[in-house]
């Protein structure tokens, strides 16, 4: 597949959300609805994406029983919607439910089948955080182990850093997906991110779906902030 760039709208006011989709929907992103905006006004927001068929991200990361996490999944799938997240620390019985409950849901709708992305290691876990939780080795180590799991469990991929994706692609081939947060661009603040890359180093190691978050939505201009991106991943995809 040719890599997509995932525009973040973690913002705190519906009204930006909708002014950010309005701006970059025409440049062919998909926008990506986590915590912050879902809490806040994800109804809303969500209603006007999925009725313009603007393809979206659901970033829920459910961790839960495996029914909780199936009746989460059946209430969410709707027109639009291409992914939804859950951790993979949730094990295969749960999983399962997830990806089950979305082709269910699809089926009975008579839309796409949305994917079902497991989380590995949040973008915010350096190495050293590792024994802390008590994961032995390196995150490299935990994010194949994670993976294996999420792919036995039927997901279409994971999300990781970019620093695991080409390890990701060489263990499970190209048909496992990669999901990369964590994406800033050269001169870019890292911000709360340890395990970061640029839109071009994320690309060559594999990267299928680029997250970007800040630095289009608080640029003066998301619109150029965001073409940058694209261009700079028009560039590298040209290159491989």
């Amino acid at each position: 597949m040719s890599s997509q760039l995932v525009v973040a709208l973690d913002v705190s006011e519906l009204e930006r959300a909708r002014s950010l989709v309005e701006l970059l929907r025409p440049l062919g992103v998909t926008f990506k609805i986590g915590y912050e905006a879902l809490y806040a006004f994800g109804d809303a927001l969500i209603a006007q994406i999925s009725g313009e068929q603007t393809p979206y991200v659901l970033d829920l990361k459910l961790h839960d029983i495996p029914r909780t996490v199936e009746a989460a999944v059946n209430a969410v799938v709707r027109p639009g919607l291409k992914i939804v997240t859950v951790h993979a620390l949730g094990g295969n019985e749960m999983m399962r439910a997830a990806v089950e409950a979305a082709s269910e849901s699809a089926t009975a709708l008579g839309i796409p089948e949305p994917a079902i992305f497991a989380v590995t290691l949040l973008t915010s876990i350096g190495a050293e955080d590792l024994n802390e939780l008590g994961l032995m080795g390196g995150p490299g180590e935990n994010v194949i182990r994670l993976a294996a799991l999420s792919r036995d469990a039927g997901c279409g991929g994971i999300v990781c850093s970019p620093h695991e994706a080409a390890d990701i692609k060489s263990f499970f081939g190209t048909g496992f997906a990669t999901f990369c947060p964590g994406i800033r661009p050269t001169g870019s603040a890292h911000g709360d991110q340890k395990r970061v890359a640029t839109p071009a180093e994320a690309l060559q190691a594999g990267a299928d779906y680029i997250v970007v978050g800040r630095p289009i939505t608080e640029a003066d201009d998301p619109v150029a902030a965001a073409r940058a991106i694209l261009e700079e991943m028009s560039t590298v995809g040209a290159a491989r």
